[in-house]
C-alpha cells in the first residue's frame, strides 16, 4: 500500500504549489459548481511578506502527497491579534482541500494540530482562509448552488472528512437569496412597515460610495467595522493597514450605487456593501490567471452581471434599535430593482444574529446556505 507523506512548503515557489493543488483535485466536468478563484487573489491571502494580517500572525503551508501525486493541502495559523483581543490560546487551520479519503484528511489534520500544539495552543478553529475578516467556513448546505463572490465552496464529503476526524461544530454562518420575481415588488405589509420606520428615522439618509474620495470612504467604513462587529462572536479587529489593503482590491468591482453609506443628521452611522458577483466572470478564466487573455474576460464580463453578494453590513452600536438595520435592508432592494439587479446573497451572518437574520426574513427571503466553523479541543 503506497504511504502518504506532509511535505512543508515555503517561499514563493512552494506558495504557488500550494495554491496549484486546487487545480489537480478540482475537475469542473465533475465538480461543475466550483469556481477557480484568481491565483493572484489566492497568494495575496498567502503572502506573508504584503499582506498586512501576517505582521500579527504566522502561517505553515502543507502538501499531503501519494506516489508523488498531490492529494490534499492545509494551512496552519497563529492568529496574535485573536488571541489578545480574546485572550485565549486558539490556533487557526484553514486552505483544507483533500481527496475523498479519511487517511490523507486525519494527517493533513493531525500535521495543523501538531504545528499548533507546539506553539503552546490548547485549542483549533477553523477553516479560516486565514481568518474571520477573510474566507471561512465549510459549506455544509448549498453545494448545487453555484458560489458567489468571496464565499468558499467545497464537496458534500468534506463534512464528513471533518466529522469523523473528531472536530465540532463552534457557529454556523448562514445566506439568504433575494431573487426579484418578474412584476413583483416588495409584499404590501413590508411597505407599511419601511413607510413607518422612514417617518420616525427621518434624520437617516442614503448615499452612494464617493469614488473620487476612495481613500476617506475606506476611513469612514474602518471606523465603523472596528465598532460594529465587536460583539460579534470571532471578530477582532483589523488594523487600518489591513482594512485599507482589502479595500484596494474591491475597488476595481465596486459599483458606488450598492456600496452605500447610511447616515444620521449628516454623520456617518452604517454601510453596506453588495458586490456584483464576479464569479460569474471567474468561471471563464478556468485556469485562474488574468494574462494574457483573462484580464479581458474580468473587463467585458463585469458589466453583464445582474446578481449581488452582499458582502457586509455594519451599524455603529448608538444608531441601533431604531429600525436602521430593516432600513439598509429595503434600501438595498430598492436599489437593486433601480439598477437592473435580479438577485442577490445575503451572508455570511451570524446563525443566532437576530438583528441581522430578521429583516431577510420579514422579506420573505429563504436561508438557502450554510457554511460551518469548526472546533477541537488540543489535549
Amino acid at each position: 500500500m503506497s504511504t502518504i507523506q506532509i511535505r512543508e512548503v515555503k517561499g514563493k515557489q512552494g506558495t504557488d504549489e500550494f495554491i496549484d493543488v486546487l487545480w489537480k483535485l478540482y475537475d469542473q466536468k465533475k465538480y461543475p459548481q466550483w469556481v477557480p478563484p484568481l491565483r493572484m487573489s489566492v497568494y495575496e491571502a498567502l503572502d506573508t511578506e504584503k499582506n498586512p494580517f501576517y505582521k500579527n500572525a504566522e502561517i505553515a503551508l502543507f502538501i499531503a502527497e501519494r506516489d508523488g501525486k498531490a492529494v490534499g493541502r492545509i494551512a496552519a495559523v497563529e492568529n496574535r491579534s485573536h488571541n489578545r483581543f480574546h485572550e485565549d490560546k486558539t490556533g487557526f487551520y484553514g486552505f483544507f482541500e483533500c481527496i475523498e479519503d479519511q487517511e490523507v484528511a486525519n494527517l493533513l489534520f493531525q500535521t495543523a494540530e501538531g504545528w499548533l500544539k507546539a506553539r503552546g495552543f490548547d485549542s483549533m478553529q477553523g477553516p479560516m482562509n486565514p481568518s474571520t475578516n477573510h474566507e471561512c467556513g465549510l459549506l455544509v448546505r448549498g453545494q448545487s448552488q453555484h458560489p458567489t463572490l468571496m464565499t468558499t465552496w467545497n464537496p458534500k464529503y468534506y463534512e464528513e472528512l471533518h466529522d469523523r476526524y473528531g472536530l465540532s461544530k463552534a457557529k454556523d454562518l448562514v445566506a439568504y437569496i433575494i431573487a426579484k420575481e418578474k412584476n413583483a415588488g416588495l409584499p404590501p405589509r413590508v411597505i407599511e412597515h419601511v413607510k413607518k420606520l422612514r417617518s420616525e428615522n427621518s434624520n437617516v439618509t442614503f448615499r452612494d460610495f464617493n469614488m473620487k474620495d476612495f481613500k476617506g470612504e475606506v476611513a469612514k467604513c474602518f471606523e465603523i467595522y472596528n465598532s460594529a462587529w465587536e460583539k460579534n462572536w470571532g471578530f477582532f479587529p483589523m488594523s487600518r493597514e489591513e482594512f485599507e489593503f482589502a479595500a484596494k482590491d474591491l475597488k476595481m468591482i465596486l459599483d458606488p450605487r450598492m456600496a452605500f453609506m447610511a447616515e444620521v443628521d449628516g454623520k456617518p452611522a452604517g454601510f453596506m456593501l453588495a458586490l456584483p458577483d464576479m464569479n460569474h466572470v471567474f468561471k471563464r478564466i478556468p485556469s485562474g490567471k488574468l494574462f494574457p487573455t483573462g484580464i479581458f474576460k474580468l473587463l467585458i464580463g463585469k458589466h453583464l452581471l445582474k446578481t449581488v453578494r452582499i458582502v457586509t453590513l455594519g451599524v455603529k452600536p448608538e444608531f441601533r434599535g431604531t429600525g436602521i438595520f430593516a432600513l439598509f435592508t429595503f434600501e438595498a432592494f430598492e436599489r437593486a430593482n433601480r439598477f437592473g439587479y435580479l438577485a442577490g446573497e445575503a451572508s455570511w451572518i451570524l446563525e443566532d444574529n437576530e438583528p441581522m437574520n430578521k429583516p431577510w426574513t420579514d422579506l420573505g427571503a429563504p436561508l438557502y446556505r450554510r457554511w460551518r466553523i469548526y472546533q477541537k479541543e488540543l489535549t
